[in-house]
């Protein structure tokens, strides 16, 4: 198994949170269920020129080997004998939006071929992936290509104002004083919100506090939900546990127990 990362400079570090080559022997599951969220993320599958989803009754939609996956509000299910060599990109929150002409909540809970939004330029692009030889040099090719598509507003991006002030003060009326220092409405802050993260301001901080509960359980052998409930930020435990079975399909502590080395992934028998 072999997994390498990078974080782009400035400026396209403010759009993109790391690019990835994953190498790994075939898993001993078929499937894999992915929790969901805010961030659009780009796949590239180099094993096999296709991508397998799965909803809660298993029925497969399938998509070409590249694609943009829109941000998430619950989970989906995927098919790990086709993960076995992919390279991706995890977008910040609304960062999808200034590479690729689309709005980003016509993508929620749904992936598109990325071949329908930028053209042969991605065919091009995968051929030279596979043929580069090593995971530094598709690294490199990858972010060449994203270089090249990303909007030259990019860093003047309004937006990444009012994400900044929402994830140091996680409430949602911290939304109307950003709107009110950008000098726009609320109204029209939440429209451009949804265009470019995908997803309301409200559901997005609900999407970042379940994260906080997923990020605190995993230095816990022992878990006192309620606790964890109330330091999360929500009413009681059955609040959070509502919460967490709407986003990720499982009760916490089915979660606790399935979890495995990657706290986002949960083997599916």
């Amino acid at each position: 198994m072999q997994f390498l990362s990078l974080v782009p400079q400035a400026p396209l570090s403010h759009l993109i949170e790391t690019i990835w080559d994953w190498e790994a022997a075939f898993q001993p599951h078929r499937l894999e269920r992915v929790l969901p969220v805010a961030n659009a993320g780009l796949i590239i599958n180099l094993a096999e020129d296709q991508t397998r989803v799965y909803d809660e009754q298993y029925r497969c939609t399938r998509f070409s080997g590249s694609t943009l996956d829109g941000p998430r509000t619950r989970s989906n299910i995927i098919d790990t004998e086709e993960q076995v060599a992919v390279m991706g990109v995890v977008f910040r929150p609304g960062g999808a939006a200034m590479f690729f002409r689309e709005r980003m909540d016509r993508l929620a809970n749904d992936s598109v071929d990325l071949e329908d939004l930028v053209g042969n330029s991605v065919v091009l692009l995968r051929e030279r992936l596979l043929e580069a030889g090593s995971p530094r040099r598709r690294l490199a090719l990858l972010l060449q290509w994203l270089e090249k598509r990303a909007s030259p507003t990019a860093s003047t991006n309004p937006l990444r104002y009012a994400l900044a002030a929402l994830d140091s003060d996680p409430r949602i009326g911290a939304l109307t004083a950003a709107a009110r220092d950008l000098g726009w409405s609320p109204r029209q802050l939440g429209e451009r919100f949804r265009q470019q993260v995908g997803i309301t301001p409200k559901r997005y901080l609900r999407l970042r506090r379940f994260h906080r509960v997923i990020a605190t359980t995993e230095a816990r052998e022992r878990i006192d939900w309620a606790g964890l409930s109330l330091d999360c930020g929500y009413h009681d435990q059955a609040h959070m546990a509502h919460e967490f079975r709407e986003f990720s399909g499982l009760s916490p502590a089915t979660y606790s127990r399935q979890r495995g080395p990657w706290s986002n992934h949960i083997a599916l028998p």
